[in-house]
Formats: structure tokens, C-alpha cells, sequence
């Protein structure tokens, strides 16, 4: 006979039909109302007279005759928003919310009209730049000079709008910001800041970063460019090449990164007309077509003792800055990915194949749900790395790990997507294809998905992986 205490709506609390207390194989002891308390009792019936005469605050609340359990109203059931499913939003300051729409509404109504021929053509805009400088976005982490002096959550939420556009975009915020103004703020002169920084905030100058050469990728500690010190002329002299340099064939500063004579890395800001400095573009690109790319080419290039960067030295120097550059990518990344679900899941509701839209497939919803539970948990994450950023704890460990996080589940979303919309995934007007294509240099660049594996696994256990024999 099946066992009516069971089915009760208290866990614990027998039917008056009960036969008295459980032993510890049953169900809980018996519950017992004092007033609206509920109180647990393991004393059999006999004894329990005795509890009421005791002193203290049992014996304030005298017995009352048990009376039918009012029916309790149910608190209205939460709506899941798949839009915001962990509620995002709440968690944000009004301003960070308000610097995210007044950019949001810029990067859908002046950037998303001209990227499909951006891209299609290979082409960079360059007063996009000025734009971004008239917003008041680029080093909007930065007090002072002319910038911001946002939190850096609201530098992510920056960075997730305009990658939602295109990742070539979001690379130039990132590389001005992150990779040009960040170490001329961290590590320059006074002098050197006042200089550069409040042009480079407007966009009237455009900076990159040479760190990657032809032969060292994921080795920077390999770098051969080299600068030698000339006391007579108070002058650095500069030689070697970089690659793969984000807006360096239009760049009017460059900051390289060069072994001096003592064996330290040191950076050094190169400007445009300098003899011995050429920046050639490198063509062909099948992804971030809608930025420039190229190359610093250093011969015997004369450079002022004053434009060295005097507060740092070592790999902690160009390391520090992409630090910054990965933790906006990690935000970046999944706006990419966040357009791609939005995409594909008005496709499939739209698209009527066998007589139903392709959404009723359980495949689809299946991988529409994956989607969303990896774009909302690394949203999640992101945030809390950047509230960790705004107080200064963020490991640099953290952010590899949301970097490589976001772009390969960004890449894997994007992939997806693609799929779902059969032969139009790969047309351009559909600009899911441009994500993919995107997607690929994001995953690799500024540490690739396994170099990043290898810090985290160097953290985990202590052993560092990355050579062999030491």
C-alpha cells in the first residue's frame, strides 16, 4: 500500500493518518508547530509535555490547537528572457549601461551599413578612427589625457558591440587602446604621454604594435629585431622586421619591441617618416579583411633616446599590454558569437522545409540551446573578470582563460550557425561567414588557443611545458 506521509507538501511532516514516528530508515522525525515556528522534535509523544514547562523560550509559546494549513499563494513563476538569460543587464552600473546603448546605436547605424563591402572589397575606413575618437572610446580605460576613465566592464561592453559588427573593427579599438596607449601610459615618460595620448584619443594619430616577427610567433623570447645604443647622437638604432601588425601600413606611431645590447626587451616609439622605416601591407587576407594589415620593417631606423620607453624592461613590458588586448577579446569575442545565434535562430524560424519551420527540428533547438548556455556563462565570466580588472586582482592566468574560452566557443557558435543556414551560411550578406572567417585569426592571435592552454596548465601544476629540458 503506498505510503500517504509521502505524498504530503512539507518534506517530513506525516498525514494525519500516520502511524507516529519513523525510525532513522524512514522519513524524518515527527514536526511539530509551535506558534508558526516549525521545530523539530525526536522525543516520543510521553516526553514532549515536559518540553513545554521548560524554561526559556519553548515555554513562551504555549500549545494551540492544530488548525487545517492555510492554503499558501505561489510567488509568480520567473520568465526565462533567452535574450538575457542570467539577467545581465541588472548586474551593470547605469553608466556602463549608458556608454554600451549610446555605442551600440553608433556601431548598428554607421558600421554595420558599410562592412559587407568593407570586407568584400578588402577596404579600411580610416575615418572610422576619428569616429571612435569623437565617441570617446579609444583608451577609454585611461584617467586623464583626453580619455575616459571608464571602468573596464564598460571597455568589454565596447568591445562586444563592436565585434558584433565585425572582429576587424573591434581589432582597431583594441590595438589603439590596449596595445598603443596602454604601455605609453603604463610605462612612458610625462613628456610621452602628454605627446601622444590625447591624439591617439581623438584618432587624429593611429598607432600599432610590433611585437610577432616572421620567426617568432608564440616565442617572443626568440626576438631578433635589435637596437644598439649611440651615446654621441643620444640615439637608439633599430633593426629587424615584424609581421602580421595590425594597422601598420596606415599607423602613424609605432610601438616596437627590441633587444637592446644589455640582452632586455624594451620598447621604443617609431613615428612615420623616419628614415629606414617602411610598414608594407600584406595582401590576401581571408579574414579581417575590413582592417589593415602588415608589416614593420626596421633599417638602421635612428631613433631619440627620449622615445624609449624608460618604466619597463623584459617580456612583463609587451605581455602587460596584451594582457589588456586579450581581456577585450574575451568580451569581443562572444558579441561575434552573439550575432551568430541571433542569426541563425531567425533563419530557422523563418525557413519552412517539409512543410514546418527548420526551428521545430530537436537537432536545431539542441544546438541553438548549446549555443546560448556557452555565450551566457562566458558573459558571465567576462564581467566578473572585468569587476576583477576594475579592482586590480585579475591574474594574468584569468584572462588567458577567458580569452581562449570565448574564441573557441565563439569559433565553435559561428561554425555552427554557418551550418544552420545551408547554402546562404557562406554568402556575405548573411555575414555569418564573415564571423567564421574572423573568427579563425581571433582564435590564433594574441596568444593562440593552445599557447593559452599551456600558461593555464603551467598554473595548475608548475611545470611549464612550453620547452624542452628546462
Amino acid at each position: 500500500m503506498e505510503d500517504q506521509s509521502l505524498s504530503q507538501p512539507h518534506l517530513g511532516i506525516p498525514s494525519s493518518n500516520s502511524a507516529g514516528p519513523r525510525t532513522s530508515k524512514g522519513i524524518p522525525p515527527a514536526w511539530h508547530r509551535v506558534s508558526d515556528s516549525w521545530f523539530a522534535l525526536s522525543r516520543p509523544q510521553q516526553s514532549r509535555d515536559k518540553i513545554t514547562h521548560l524554561p526559556g523560550f519553548l515555554s513562551a509559546f504555549p500549545e494551540k490547537e492544530t488548525k487545517p494549513q492555510e492554503k499558501t499563494l505561489k510567488a509568480p513563476r520567473a520568465q526565462f528572457d533567452w535574450r538575457d538569460p542570467l539577467q545581465l543587464e541588472k548586474q551593470l552600473t547605469q553608466e556602463e549601461i549608458m556608454i554600451r546603448d549610446s555605442f551600440r546605436t553608433y556601431c548598428q547605424e554607421k558600421l554595420m551599413p558599410r562592412i559587407v563591402m568593407a570586407n568584400r572589397n578588402e577596404v579600411f575606413h580610416r575615418d572610422i578612427v576619428s569616429e571612435l575618437g569623437e565617441l570617446g572610446v579609444l583608451g577609454s580605460t585611461i584617467k586623464g589625457y583626453g580619455c575616459a576613465g571608464t571602468t573596464y566592464v564598460a571597455y568589454g561592453l565596447l568591445a562586444r558591440e563592436i565585434e558584433r559588427v565585425d572582429s576587424s573593427y573591434r581589432s582597431v579599438l583594441s590595438v589603439q587602446s590596449s596595445l598603443v596607449m596602454h604601455p605609453i601610459n603604463a610605462y612612458g615618460t610625462e613628456q610621452q604621454k602628454q605627446k601622444y595620448l590625447p591624439r591617439l584619443a581623438t584618432g587624429e594619430l593611429l598607432g600599432c604594435f610590433g611585437l610577432t616577427e616572421p620567426n617568432h610567433g608564440s616565442d617572443p623570447g626568440g626576438m631578433e629585431t635589435r637596437a644598439r645604443y649611440h651615446p654621441a647622437s643620444k640615439t637608439y638604432v633599430l633593426n629587424g622586421s615584424k609581421t602580421w601588425i595590425t594597422n601598420s601600413p596606415l599607423a602613424d606611431v609605432c610601438v616596437v619591441w627590441a633587444v637592446c645590447e644589455d640582452g632586455r626587451i624594451r620598447g621604443f616609439l617609431l613615428e612615420r617618416g623616419m628614415k629606414g622605416l617602411s610598414t608594407p601591407k600584406i595582401e590576401g587576407k581571408f579574414s579581417l579583411r575590413a582592417s589593415t594589415t602588415g608589416m614593420i620593417l626596421m633599417e638602421d631606423v635612428e631613433v631619440p633616446e627620449e622615445n624609449l620607453l624608460p618604466h619597463v624592461s623584459g617580456l612583463m613590458g609587451p605581455f602587460g599590454c596584451l594582457n589588456n588586448a586579450r581581456y577585450g577579446i574575451a568580451w569581443g569575442a562572444l558579441g561575434a558569437a552573439e550575432f551568430c545565434l541571433e542569426t541563425a535562430r531567425q533563419y530557422v524560424l523563418d525557413r519552412i522545409q517539409f512543410g514546418v519551420p527548420l526551428a521545430r527540428n530537436q537537432l536545431v533547438q539542441k544546438k541553438l540551446a548549446d549555443m546560448l548556455t556557452e555565450i551566457t556563462i562566458g558573459l558571465q565570466a567576462c564581467l566578473q573578470l572585468g569587476r576583477l580588472k576594475d579592482e586590480d586582482k585579475a591574474a594574468p592566468e584569468a584572462i588567458s582563460m577567458l580569452k581562449r574560452n570565448s574564441c573557441g566557443k565563439a569559433l565553435d557558435i559561428a561554425r555552427q550557425a554557418r551550418d544552420m543556414l545551408g547554402g546562404n551560411g557562406i554568402a556575405d550578406e548573411y555575414h555569418v561567414i564573415r564571423h567564421v572567417m574572423n573568427l579563425e585569426a581571433v582564435n590564433t592571435y594574441e596568444g593562440t588557443h593552445d599557447i593559452h592552454a599551456l600558461i593555464l596548465g603551467r598554473a595548475i601544476t608548475g611545470l611549464q611545458s612550453f620547452t624542452v629540458g628546462k
